[in-house]
């Protein structure tokens, strides 16, 4: 199979990327700043620490030298985490070839500017627009790793370039993963980043106990927030009904799996926040999302109480029961407005 493929972070996502195109027969490296960790996995060929029981194939190479890395390939895949995009792009800019497809599959916004990763590598990559991809959707690392039939959807700018990334899924043995193409970068980056904001929600709802119809409530006007944001930054409606929005809200919001739910879960039992991490031991991109959100909002003037309710519970100590009933006693409104 043609196409070299570097893979930047090796925590679950990034090793369940580099497994899924290492099926394919296609070169691909795994990139990790950690020498310890590149070292334990290449002793081992298995990520013990953030994705254990699943052996790498032999196709996959690891390297913890970035230029490395990333000099002969054909597309660099970003797998990091949103707080360390910029600076890991910074270390790629000057070891890229002018016909490398970037390829974005970090579900975050950067904090300091509120920026989605695209626009994080146009800021970094003079001539990055034409040639970046967004990959989102419903897709856990684990199962994706354990071989589930899995869909995401590749956007960009560019129709060849997002044709190339969604050719490099197949070849897989099984075909367990099918991607998409779209246009939407806006509202795919948009999407895969506040599900995990409402996936928070989601967690504490069931810490709470409250069931179904709480969780149900919370995940359908959370989607109804995410839309209204989206579209006021230039998103497609539609966007938000597919897999990068409505998939992916629906996977993270129910699954354990989700480091993002398990944030919240822990915060409706009572934990703090600070333990939550710790505990995880990975990080969790609705954290940081939930700032960025709330700042985008009152930007763009966009009403988003769940969204502001959940910042509350998390940066301010408020009392998770006390804001949801806040939020059950807002003045009536239409649904759609």
């Amino acid at each position: 199979m043609s196409g070299r493929i570097a893979i930047l972070g090796a925590g679950s996502w990034g090793t369940a990327l580099a497994l899924m195109f290492g099926a394919t027969g296609r070169a691909v490296t795994l990139w990790a700043r950690d020498a310890a960790l590149m070292e334990s996995i290449r002793a081992n060929r298995v990520n013990t620490r953030y994705l254990p029981g699943f052996a790498l194939p032999p196709s996959v190479a690891l390297s913890a030298d970035i230029g490395e890395t990333v000099a002969s390939a054909d597309f660099i895949v970003w797998a990091v985490p949103s707080g360390a995009f910029r600076e890991v792009s910074q270390l790629v800019a000057p070891c890229l070839s002018p016909s490398t497809v970037l390829v974005s599959a970090t579900k975050g916004l950067e904090e300091e500017t509120c920026l989605r990763m695209s626009q994080v590598l146009a800021e970094v990559i003079p001539d990055a627009s034409e040639r970046t991809v967004v990959l989102s959707g419903p897709n856990l690392a684990l199962e994706m790793a354990r071989g589930v039939p899995t869909a995401g959807v590749v956007a960009s700018t560019s129709s060849e370039a997002a044709r190339r990334v969604q050719a490099l899924a197949l070849g897989l043995p099984e075909p367990t993963f099918r991607l998409y193409t779209g246009r939407d970068v806006t509202g795919v980056e948009l999407g895969g980043a506040i599900k995990n904001v409402i996936a928070i929600g989601a967690g504490v709802c069931d810490g709470l106990g409250f069931g179904d119809n709480s969780k149900a409530g919370l995940v359908t006007r959370g989607l109804a927030e995410t839309m209204r944001l989206g579209v006021a930054l230039g998103a497609e409606t539609a966007t938000f009904l597919g897999l990068s929005g409505v998939g992916d809200l629906f996977a993270t919001t129910n699954s354990r799996l989700s480091r993002n739910y398990r944030v919240g879960l822990g915060l409706g039992l009572g934990k703090r926040l600070p333990d939550i991490l710790q505990e995880l031991g990975q990080v969790a991109e609705g954290v940081p999302t939930t700032r960025v959100v709330c700042a985008l909002a009152q930007r763009c003037h966009i009403e988003m109480p769940l969204c502001q309710a959940l910042r509350s519970v998390l940066f301010e100590n408020r009392d998770a029961p006390q804001v949801i009933r806040e939020l059950m006693l807002r003045p009536p409104k239409e649904e759609y407005s």
